[in-house]
């Protein structure tokens, strides 16, 4: 199996950063794409951002886009979520996802494996 741990989340004020952090271990694939996702109390889960499995492309949300972007480590084991100009409505648990394949997706269905989520609280 494949375990993601998330970590980065906490409590800052409108227009602050903060970066988050998804490690996968376990079972490894030849490649693979990462996504982040969050849910808001009260809504579905959406997309937030995407990145392939070389790292050349990233796709985002339109929400996020210009404020939000998604890289690997060297390692490709890693992803980060660095966040910026953050909102009140950013507020949400956020996850990161793997894709088995080489591109990524912005539907949650095309994800396997999803970590347990970290809450990012952006106060007003």
């Amino acid at each position: 199996q494949v375990q993601l741990v998330e970590s980065g989340g906490g409590l800052v004020q409108a227009g602050g950063s903060l970066r988050l952090s998804c490690t996968a271990s376990g079972r490894t694939f030849s490649s693979y794409a990462m996504g982040w996702f969050r849910q808001a109390p009260g809504k579905e889960r959406e997309f937030v951002a995407a990145i392939n499995w070389s790292g050349d492309t990233t796709v985002y949300a339109d929400s996020v886009k210009g404020r939000f972007t998604v890289s690997r480590g060297n390692a490709k084991n890693t992803v980060y979520l660095q966040m910026t100009t953050l909102k009140p409505e950013d507020t949400a648990v956020y996850y990161c996802a793997l894709r088995r394949a080489y591109g990524s997706s912005r539907g949650a269905v095309d994800y396997d494996f999803w970590g347990q989520g970290t809450q990012v609280t952006v106060s007003s």
